[in-house]
C-alpha cells in the first residue's frame, strides 16, 4: 500500500490546491495531508492566514481525494514520517534542487520514501488572491 503525504497552508482554497491533492491521490492508495497551523504560517511567512486553521482543516478534510488530515505545527518532515509512516511525499517543483529538499531526498532515500515534485498551477496562488483583495478592496493584512 502506497501512503502519500503532502502539506500546505491551503489558505483561500483554489484550483492549484485541488490540482495538488488530485495528482497526489492518483499516485498513492492513502493520502495524508498536513495543514499548516496559523502559528507556523505566521512564523515562516510572516503573515496571518485569511482563513483560520480550523476552517482550512475542514475544507481540506471535505475533499474527496484526502483520506486523513493532520496538523503541521512545524516543517520537520522526518518527525512527520515517524508519526505517519508514508512512503511517498509530494511537494511543489519550486522546491526541487533547493538545499533543504536535496538533504531530505538523501535522508529519505534509504527509508524507501520517494519525493515526487509537482508543477505549480500557473496564474493562481494564495498570494495572488491576497494581492487581488488588496488591489480591489484596499484590504491590508500582515
Amino acid at each position: 500500500m502506497v501512503i502519500g503525504y503532502t502539506t500546505g497552508v491551503f489558505d483561500m482554497f483554489h484550483i492549484g490546491h485541488l490540482n495538488i491533492l488530485k495528482k497526489a491521490k492518483s499516485q498513492c492508495d492513502y493520502l495524508i495531508v498536513g495543514v499548516s497551523t496559523d502559528e507556523l504560517v505566521e512564523k515562516e511567512k510572516n503573515k496571518t492566514p485569511i482563513i483560520p486553521y480550523e476552517e482550512r482543516v475542514e475544507i481540506v478534510r471535505s475533499i474527496k481525494y484526502v483520506d486523513r488530515v493532520v496538523a503541521q505545527p512545524d516543517k520537520n518532515k522526518m518527525e512527520a514520517w515517524k508519526k505517519y509512516g508514508f512512503n511517498r511525499m509530494f511537494v511543489g517543483s519550486d522546491w526541487k534542487g533547493t538545499p533543504e529538499w536535496a538533504r531530505l531526498e538523501e535522508e529519505f532515500a534509504p527509508l524507501g520514501v520517494e519525493i515526487v515534485y509537482f508543477d505549480h498551477t500557473d496564474g493562481i496562488s494564495s498570494t495572488i488572491l491576497r494581492d487581488r483583495l488588496i488591489e480591489i478592496y484596499g484590504v491590508v493584512s500582515k
